[in-house]
């Protein structure tokens, strides 16, 4: 079986880089085969990890890296702004898939039919006990409500991206700092990180690893990001 032990799988990622190779429906690179060479890629570039969105993104990054992969599915319900691994149905999928970490929405708002993280991490805990779980969150609160309730790894994944966190600026150091110094359980940094300088200040924080997604593997975004330098200039 491909999928290592808990204990090597957080040993692997140990102060290393894990690269987010995702493409939304909408974008230029939405296909499991590019996202496959996208991982292969970040392995070939030094990567320890990978995270990956979808059931087939997934089984085809596997076929080109054996890195730990965190999964996620995105799904848009429309009585709520929770969009990853939302409901029992996509954990079921990520745990029947044997991806390394399965990552969840770990924000305080309402979920999709009213669930609340409570019961639904409760119920995916008693069905997945040997499953490693990462919190996606948005504030220190959030990161402390889901090391409270059992998760894994905790993950500002979210943060700036909740509606109540609008505006925060990116990376959020106070808050990865914060939750290295206040959790007990590993934390993975995620969120706005661009360069090589700024992943290095993260990284000394004690953080478990970082993930970086948009700077490496969205060229439309990395494109806008360079083409509004030429924009305020003008």
């Amino acid at each position: 079986m491909r999928k290592q032990d808990n204990k090597t799988i957080l040993q692997h990622l140990q102060g290393r880089l894990i690269v987010s190779c995702q493409a939304l429906d909408f974008e230029p690179l939405h296909s499991s085969f590019i996202m496959s060479r996208m991982a292969y890629a970040a392995e070939l570039g030094g990567a320890g990890g990978i995270r990956a969105n979808t059931v087939p993104d997934i089984q085809a990054i596997k076929k080109e890296t054996s890195l730990p992969i965190i999964g996620i599915i995105k799904k848009d319900y429309p009585d709520t702004d929770v969009v990853i691994t939302t409901t029992e149905r996509e954990v079921d999928a990520l745990a029947e898939e044997g991806v390394d970490i399965i990552a969840m929405d770990a924000t305080f708002r309402t979920r999709h039919d009213g669930e609340t993280l409570e019961h639904l991490f409760q119920r995916v805990r008693e069905k997945y006990p040997r499953q490693l779980f990462m919190a996606d969150c948005s504030t220190y609160e959030e990161g402390v409500n889901a090391e409270n309730l059992g998760f894994d790894i905790v993950s500002t994944t979210l943060c700036g991206y909740t509606d109540y966190t609008q505006g925060r600026e990116l990376p959020d150091y106070q808050t990865v700092e914060k939750f290295v110094k206040e959790l007990h359980c590993p934390v993975i940094a995620e969120g706005g990180i661009w360069t090589p300088e700024q992943l290095r200040k993260i990284m000394d924080f004690g953080v478990l690893a970082v993930v970086i997604g948009t700077a490496i593997t969205r060229p439309m975004e990395i494109t806008r990001h360079f083409v509004s330098a030429l924009d305020m200039t003008e």
